[in-house]
């Protein structure tokens, strides 16, 4: 199986573009295998930054959907392709940034929360659909964006926030139209490139080491309530009727 994305690396800059149709929404084998690629790239001595971007309809939707509906077992494989994933970018070596357009849902919420920056186009919107999906997990890397009470209106409500709205809340650096976002986050890249990479890394470690909490042991946390989620019968009506394309029925 091909991954379901690309990578170049030039002038130190590594460049990891999703391209998996229709919505770059990842099984446990995607995730797993996004995981490892930047773990590798975080270890390339070529490489001094890494930008994340997606071509399509939208940057992420998250998990397969389609995948744990058939499966809902492989739901302990999807975890930990999530968890390595998120990982991967909040504690690479590399500062890693993520530019994003059209719809951020699920798995692309925790990649943008474990990034050091990030660059939105004007069409980019953010939300967690996961309470109407049947799990949960997703709010330690919301809450790394957004204001607590934020966090909780969008998780509860699934209703999403746009870019310049995440503008406003200090999440994204900068929202520019789409045509203009490779170039957008590349510019910034190539700013970071250029400084001492022993520097930028010592910076990098140093900033981790100073946030409030772990997010991976936050993150941890979630998913623990995603495992007892997934055992409830509501949970499984919640995947079966969105990939059915029908309403849910819920026995509470």
């Amino acid at each position: 199986m091909s991954a379901p994305f690309s990578v170049s690396i030039d002038n130190g800059i590594a460049e990891l573009v999703f391209d998996h149709p229709p919505v770059n929404a990842f099984d446990c084998q995607g995730w797993a295998a996004i995981a490892a690629e930047l773990r590798r790239l975080g270890d390339e001595p070529a490489v001094r930054v890494i930008l994340i971007r997606a071509e399509g309809r939208g940057f992420c939707a998250g998990v397969d959907i389609k995948e744990l509906a058939a499966d809902g077992n492989l739901i302990v494989a999807v975890n930990k392709g999530n968890y390595d994933s998120f990982k991967a970018v909040h504690r690479n070596p590399k500062p890693v940034i993520i530019a994003v357009h059209g719809f951020v849902l699920g798995g692309g919420i925790g990649l943008c929360g474990a990034a050091d920056i990030l660059v939105a186009s004007d069409c980019a919107s953010f939300g967690v659909p996961e309470v109407d999906r049947g799990a949960m997990g997703g709010g330690a890397h919301l809450q790394r964006l957004f204001p607590v009470q934020k966090v909780r209106h969008m998780y509860f409500t699934g209703e999403p926030i746009d870019a310049a709205e995440a503008y406003r809340l200090g999440a994204v650096e900068r929202v520019v139209p789409r045509a203009e976002l490779r170039e957008a986050a590349l510019e910034i890249a190539r700013k970071i490139a250029a400084k001492s990479p022993a520097m930028i890394a010592l910076a990098k470690e140093a900033l981790t080491g100073i946030e409030d909490g772990n997010l991976e042991d936050k993150y941890r946390w979630e998913q623990g309530f995603t495992l007892e989620a997934y055992r409830s019968l509501d949970s499984q009506e919640a995947r079966d009727s969105f990939v059915e394309k029908r309403g849910a029925q819920f026995n509470g």
